[in-house]
């Protein structure tokens, strides 16, 4: 298996996944297929609607058609000359407790048919199951793993290990730990779609993330059921590769009609938000009018319209590296997602490691949610583990943000240069600079222009968890370092007066001279004159 990838940000990424029935492109969608009832042409989903690879279950093909597809062959059987990925009857173990056939049997199958990639029978841990029960099903599922790798024949399949373990995270680590001991080459997360359909997405989060962290990276991660566009890209953000979806089909059944953002009824709708080719020729009130056949028809297409389009803007997300923006925008199509977005914080330093430390392009900052950003968090951790004021410096001066970036080179700056100025070489030398400003805390003035300091923009006013991130900041960066003086430029109007609380605690436990100077109010000169004036006292004495 050849497995490279070309483009991330945060945990999602763009790669080239090679099977047998050729290369395709992550993030991948597979569109479930159903030979019995299928309202779109599997060849069409590739031609019309550029579906590189379909999925559909081994176990439903092995007892409805038996030797058929095996004679044909899978690709020849459903009429699609892309990739095929088949599962092996894991759902209606879910739902009905056990099926017909055994471990051997369907891998076995599975090679019969020629699978691109194949799925081993594992045991789902149920969304309602005790830790008892859910550890069963982990122990089960491990120990037909092993065995799978003593009676498989073809080495052309990727095979895929699925972890479970549902929402007992404990034993999902173990799960994924153990599967990645094993030489498979794609991994899946079992047993979402309960969690999905009871709008926990934040406990699917870190389902997903609890196996991210103990699974290889470099080999690609399934989420089984992700089937509606308004989830793709936070699932991509937290890991996944691959997902399958049968909602494109079930819902146009129930006369729903998709949108990135959610889902309306058909009769619902006066106006098709959307300009795909099938929205674009008709109304809602001409596709009520047409048979239910053509009604399902046309609302199927249409959906798959809307889950291939939103995959391209996840992918383009990825290259602009503008992700977590774009997951931001759909999470807050409903509470639940925003919910898992907010989970984030928990895995922030996991989600760090592996992101890019530089973008194309600045950074959009909205709220105190996106101080879990990994940008954000590795310039914290930079800044304690690395960052020393220069030797001779005494006095700290802060400084708060000003709307024009880099921040010296803003009109606010030239006056406090003039200051300095005033004071003469021997004396400003001994003065550091530094700015407060939100989301990344203090930022010394010789470090104005690394990226992303300068290169985002941030909403206002601040809301106050930004405001407690920053002055926590401020304070942390005083008890660190080792200044005699810290001099504050306190601006109340934009900064309450938390900054300044938190720097003088910082400042008494450290037994450092702390002086506040209020920026507003008072005439710029009269400002700058009393700057000058406690600035000439500590760096005298």
């Amino acid at each position: 298996m050849s497995f490279e990838m070309k483009d991330k940000d945060l945990l999602g990424r763009i790669g080239k996944l090679k099977t047998k029935s050729g290369t395709v492109e992550t993030p991948l969608l597979f569109p479930v297929i159903n030979p019995s009832i299928q309202l779109v042409p599997p060849q069409k989903l590739k031609d019309t609607f550029g579906f590189e690879a379909v999925i559909t279950n081994a176990y439903i093909l092995k007892k409805r058609f038996e030797n058929k597809p095996v004679e044909q062959g899978l690709h020849k059987f459903l009429g699609f000359d892309g990739a095929v990925m088949t599962d092996s009857g894991a759902y209606q173990i879910l739902v009905y407790g056990e099926v017909e056939v055994n471990q051997a049997e369907i891998v076995g199958y599975q090679e019969q048919i020629g699978s691109d990639i194949a799925t081993i029978l594992d045991i789902p841990t149920g969304w309602k199951i005790t830790q008892e029960q859910a550890t069963t099903t982990v122990k089960e599922t491990l120990k037909r793993a092993k065995a799978f790798f003593k009676t498989k024949t073809r080495d052309d399949i990727l095979w895929v290990g699925p972890v479970q373990g549902g929402r007992h995270l404990d034993l999902v680590a173990k799960s994924a730990a153990e599967m990645s001991k094993l030489p498979f080459q794609i991994h899946a997360l079992g047993s979402p779609t309960e969690v999905m359909e009871s709008y926990r997405f934040d406990v699917l989060a870190d389902m997903i993330l609890t196996a991210k962290k103990n699974l290889p990276p470099e080999r690609p991660l399934h989420l089984f059921g992700a089937g509606h566009p308004i989830m793709f890209s936070l699932a991509v953000a937290l890991g996944c590769d691959l997902f399958d979806s049968a909602a494109y089909a079930l819902y146009a059944r129930e006369n729903r009609y998709m949108t990135e953002n959610g889902t309306w009824r058909l009769h619902e709708l006066d106006y098709f938000p959307c300009q795909c080719p099938k929205c674009a020729t008709a109304t809602p009130q001409e596709v009520t009018a047409k048979t239910p056949k053509e009604r399902e028809t046309f609302l199927a297409e249409h959906n798959l319209y809307v889950c291939t389009a939103e995959i391209k803007r996840v992918k383009q997300a990825i290259r602009d590296g503008r992700l977590w923006e774009h997951v931001e925008m759909r999470t807050h199509a409903h509470p639940a997602l925003f919910t898992a977005l907010k989970k984030l914080k928990n895995h922030e330093d996991f989600i760090e490691k592996h992101s890019p430390t530089a973008k194309k392009s600045g950074l959009f900052f909205f709220n105190s949610v996106d101080l879990a950003r990994p940008e954000v968090n590795h310039y914290r951790k930079r800044m304690q583990e690395r960052y020393s004021p220069p030797e001779n410096s005494r006095v700290l001066l802060l400084a708060p943000q000003t709307r024009k970036k880099p921040f010296h080179k803003a009109q606010e700056f030239d006056r406090i240069k003039q200051v300095t100025k005033r004071l003469g070489e021997e004396l400003s030398g001994k003065v550091h600079v530094c700015f407060y400003a939100a989301p990344f805390g203090v930022i010394p003035l010789e470090l104005d222009e690394v990226y992303p300091l300068s290169q985002h923009e941030i909403a206002l006013p601040l809301d106050r968890e930004t405001v407690d991130y920053v002055a926590n900041q401020a304070s942390e960066y005083i008890r660190q370092q080792r200044y005699e003086t810290v001099v504050l430029l306190h601006d109340p109007p934009q900064w309450g007066n938390k900054v300044k609380t938190q720097c003088s605690k910082a400042c008494q436990k450290k037994n450092v001279n702390f002086e506040a100077v209020n920026v507003t109010g008072e005439r710029s000169k009269n400002i700058l004159t009393r700057l000058e004036k406690i600035l000439r006292k500590h760096l005298s004495e």
